[in-house]
């Protein structure tokens, strides 16, 4: 693999709520320079960066019901429709976790599904954002039979935001990626806390097919030419 082909694995981040227009102006043009995949993004900022991304192989990948997934179906739909909209040409969302935590899996399968035919419609990748740090063994396992029925583009590991407790992992691990490539069917896109190239190598050799970082430049930079 070489800095090109890496670059295209990623989604460059940009997710901080005290962020400026110029700060994400900057994150385009630098997504532009390295050649990333695309660059994650808040939902309402998705038609700025689109319009500087117009014409490029860039993507917009919005977050939707960002970062507690703690919103109706309808709202994430809603929103990741404003999204395409604008020009977003991805989606990420969070599921609810309350849903997960009570055995609602109808309603789980239900957003998924919805979410997954609003992307498909508008030629848009969906990508489901698990949060595994809060699930259990089998709770994950029923995401990811959830996911090969409802055939989302990605399931995700992380939004990078969960907070566990300590010692506990918050982000991406090789085991998480490993179950979800398995049980899923479907493509995994490892984020949260992967901040240097060995850990994304790690990662993509788990099985991963895109990386979420928000240290994109370090990551192709640290692959030898």
């Amino acid at each position: 693999m070489n800095r090109e082909q890496l670059a295209k694995m990623i989604d460059q981040t940009l997710l901080k709520p005290n962020v400026t227009l110029d700060d994400l102006r900057r994150h385009c043009e630098t997504a532009l320079q390295y050649g990333f995949g695309a660059v994650a993004v808040n939902s309402a900022v998705a038609g700025f960066c689109a319009e500087i991304l117009k014409g490029s192989p860039v993507r917009v990948a919005a977050c939707v019901g960002f970062p507690l997934g703690q919103s109706s179906a309808a709202v994430k739909v809603f929103e990741a429709q404003e999204a395409l909209a604008a020009g977003a040409g991805e989606i990420d969302y969070v599921v609810n976790l309350v849903d997960v935590k009570s055995d609602r899996w109808d309603l789980v399968g239900e957003e998924m599904r919805r979410i997954a035919e609003a992307c498909r419609a508008a030629g848009a990748a969906s990508k489901v954002i698990f949060e595994t740090c809060y699930l259990t063994h089998a709770e994950k396992l029923r995401l990811c039979l959830l996911a090969s029925r409802m055939r989302p583009t990605f399931v995700k590991t992380s939004t990078g935001f969960g907070t566990p407790g300590p010692g506990l992992p918050t982000g991406a691990t090789l085991e998480d990626v490993r179950l979800m490539k398995e049980a899923s069917g479907v493509q995994v896109k490892a984020s949260g806390g992967i901040r240097t190239t060995e850990q994304a190598l790690a990662m993509i050799e788990a099985g991963a097919s895109r990386i979420g970082a928000s240290n994109g430049v370090a990551i192709v930079e640290g692959l030898s030419e």
